[in-house]
């Protein structure tokens, strides 16, 4: 009780399920919530690429221009294909929907798992990323950036177990600001090379090369570039977030996500090239350029870097707002377990937020807080659910062939095309970087997905009612069967005739075992039970039984077998007393012998347990007034 009090004080109070059209939100609300990830791509994305070109020496810089250029193509294609998704879905129009309902369950589930590791991988990739922005702010908390990053998570994951709508208050203006300050950084860098720098490329500091500027570094370049779009799903897959109409309002909001991320993307590339930025292990490319823009003491240095670290932890909003809801679609679907649909009190999947925390958490224990090997896994996932998505509108345009459908298709097919080129470079750019990891993770996801689902299946088949039942409530309650329950007795206590008592109370016929245990005499416990019991009536017997071996289980769970075979035509219930101790610590002294013979008897076959409850009272005395409540049905009054 306490811990429960205790979690409600932390993420809030209940919220009943009227208020769930309450929390949906304003597209200004929305675009944080769900557009982080992709917007603070910018703070890392052009660096992923330049860490990639030095290694051809520090002429091959400029190539970064040209891959950013095609980078932003790609994101244009991708913004108005999920645009087009969300007008056919607009309840909800992600990968595993669209695949789902155009490929097939089996093809889905590979969108699924390839969303799920994305989400976990975002959440780790931009947690690590904003420690990093802020050690390059502070130099002192570099052998701090493990601990700060799981802080960090803890902080995010609070936030969102408090429900979507604060999640919204909480985020927006983080978000805003770093959007602010990336428009301030361009148009102060612009005035300066107008005015002061001029419009002549700064050469980068020199660096030898230590591979030959070709065909496949310039791939390699342009994979990890593609980082900056991760995210940009999150919008089509959160329809149900935004206030009515949802669809419309979420088109909008996509289309104002994409402009602001090609935009950012490209300023700040431009500013690197114009200023000769390198990679450099210590200060990030972003900071680099607000140190030449803003100067390294200045407020607006500080601001800038605040607020990339406050954007980059909130990206991982964005995994938060969307695994929860795959994990849901997936738990509806009998893909995963049901629990990852059920709502908390804060009308959030709070088992899906706890899942992704503790495997983010795991990512970033593993990465020891650093992204270089998470970024080379990063974009994976989420071009194979790029593909996936796109090639099922092609089919879903294809089906329905209804106004201007030709076009659509043809929009939708060029994205399938693009994206699927694209994860074809990653996997190959990518492979010995670690991206292996996830070509093996992935298909075991898809596994363990469709085991559940298949599990499901076998597990509903054998719980569907048996044709003979039909008839069952129709018969005459003579042709019933009769009632049959069998007592464990432990020890002549309190609680072992509470239990009797109830027998007495729903069975026909009751019957009270007690295994002997080593030096007792049955003759003398059967004196006591009578003395105790009074006169057995035909519908109560007394069972002693001896064990040949230690245990005192098995000799009364082949007494229950033997019962149930003998008499097939009784209902047999089990009926056990528990102590309830007031203090818990006596709970490792009690009970010990009932759970372990409840574990015994639950296996194997289909049987019905009562637990008769008994209290200990806090002094230690009886429960007169509730002994009273009984009927004297086992003890006589001479003996009571």
């Amino acid at each position: 009780m306490f811990a429960a009090s205790l979690f409600s004080r932390v993420i809030g109070r209940a919220l009943p399920r009227a208020e769930a059209a309450r929390e949906r939100l304003p597209n200004l609300q929305a675009l944080p919530i769900l557009s982080s990830d992709a917007l603070s791509s910018v703070a890392y994305a052009t660096e992923a690429s330049l860490g990639v070109l030095i290694l051809a020496g520090s002429s091959a810089l400029k190539q970064s221009l040209p891959i950013t250029l095609a980078i932003i193509a790609l994101i244009v294609i991708v913004v108005l294909s999920y645009r087009q998704a969300i007008s056919a879905y607009p309840n909800g129009g992600g990968s595993y929907v669209v695949a789902r309902e155009n490929l097939g369950r089996n093809v889905s589930l590979i969108a699924a798992a390839a969303l799920l590791i994305d989400y976990t991988l975002t959440a780790a990739v931009s947690l690590m990323a904003g420690t990093q922005a802020l050690s390059s702010l502070l130099p002192s908390l570099l052998p701090h950036e493990l601990s700060l990053s799981l802080l960090l998570l803890a902080l995010v994951g609070w936030a969102n177990l408090r429900g979507i709508r604060e999640a919204g208050r909480i985020f927006a203006i983080p978000t805003y600001v770093f959007v602010v300050m990336i428009v301030l950084l361009t148009l102060v860098g612009l005035t300066d090379l107008s005015f002061q720098h001029g419009w002549t490329p700064e050469p980068p500091p020199l660096e030898a090369a230590l591979q030959p500027l070709g065909l496949f570094l310039i791939l390699r370049a342009f994979s990890s570039g593609c980082s900056a779009m991760t995210g940009i799903e999150a919008i089509s897959t959160g329809v149900q977030v935004f206030r009515e109409p949802a669809a419309r309002n979420a088109r909008v909001t996509l289309l104002v996500m994409g402009g602001l991320l090609a935009a950012m993307l490209l300023a700040v590339t431009g500013l690197g090239f114009m200023y000769g930025i390198a990679p450099d292990s210590q200060v990030t490319v972003l900071a680099q350029i607000g140190i030449r823009v803003f100067g390294s003491g200045s407020i607006l240095f500080w601001l800038l870097q605040l607020s990339t670290l406050l954007i980059l932890v909130l990206a991982a909003n964005t995994a938060f707002a969307g695994f929860p809801l795959l994990a849901a679609m997936l738990a509806e679907d009998r893909c995963l377990p049901p629990q990852m649909r059920w709502l908390g009190d804060r009308l959030v999947y709070q088992n899906g937020i706890g899942v992704l925390l503790a495997v983010s958490a795991l990512i970033i224990w593993i990465c020891h807080g650093d992204t270089t090997v998470a970024v080379n896994l990063y974009a994976l996932g989420v071009f194979t659910a790029f593909t996936l998505s796109q090639l099922g509108l092609v089919l879903h345009w294809f089906r329905l062939r209804g106004p201007g459908w030709q076009g659509r298709m043809a929009l939708n097919a060029l994205g399938a095309l693009s994206t699927f080129v694209v994860l074809l470079v990653i996997i190959v750019s990518k492979f010995t970087e670690g991206a292996w990891t996830v070509v093996i993770a992935l298909p075991l996801v898809v596994w363990g997905l469709a085991m559940i689902r298949r599990r499901y299946r076998e597990v509903l088949a054998l719980l569907a009612p048996d044709p003979c039942m039909e008839t069952l409530f129709l018969e005459p309650k003579a042709l019933l069967p009769r009632h049959h329950a069998i007592v464990w007795l432990n020890d002549f206590n309190q609680p072992s005739f509470e239990a009797v008592r109830y027998a007495c109370s729903i069975a026909d016929k009751v019957t009270a075992v007690m295994v002997l245990a080593d030096q007792q005499d049955a003759d003398q416990i059967g004196a006591e039970w009578d003395r105790c019991a009074g006169t057995q009536t035909g519908a109560l017997n007394f069972q002693c039984l001896e064990s040949p071996f230690s245990s005192l289980l098995q000799p009364f769970c082949d007494f229950v077998v033997e019962q149930e075979r003998n008499h097939p035509e009784l209902c047999t219930t089990v009926v056990m007393p528990v102590v309830v101790p007031r203090d818990r610590l006596d709970q490792t002294l009690l009970n010990q012998r009932a759970l372990n013979l409840f574990t015994a008897l639950s296996a194997g076959k289909s049987r019905v347990f009562s637990i008769v409850r008994f209290y200990i009272s806090p002094a230690g005395t009886r429960d007169n007034a509730a002994l009273a409540a009984w009927p004297d049905v086992v003890v006589e009054p001479d003996h009571a």
